[in-house]
């Protein structure tokens, strides 16, 4: 909720190689009792920005991998480019 109030929020997962970190984050939209953190949480700012009356909001998100050392963006457009 802080998120819409303009706090930045930051969601980390951390674990074990197979431990369920990309499911909890993604889930599946079909059924949409599995979907993950993610599209809830998207679901939910831009249904708060939706309602939202006499504001203006800039959303922006990132989604990143730190693997062995090495940080990668998965929304970008190359998802194997490695960032310094």
């Amino acid at each position: 909720q802080g998120v819409t109030e303009g706090y930045n929020g930051t969601i980390f997962a951390y674990g074990q190689t197979g431990s369920g970190k990309s499911f909890t984050m993604q889930g599946v939209m079909d059924p949409s009792i599995q979907k993950g953190i993610i599209p809830r949480a998207f679901e939910h700012i831009f249904e708060s920005v939706q309602c939202a009356e006499n504001a203006k909001f800039l959303v922006r998100a990132s989604y990143l991998e730190i693997y062995n050392e090495d940080i990668r963006d998965l929304l970008g457009a190359d998802t194997k480019q490695k960032l310094e």
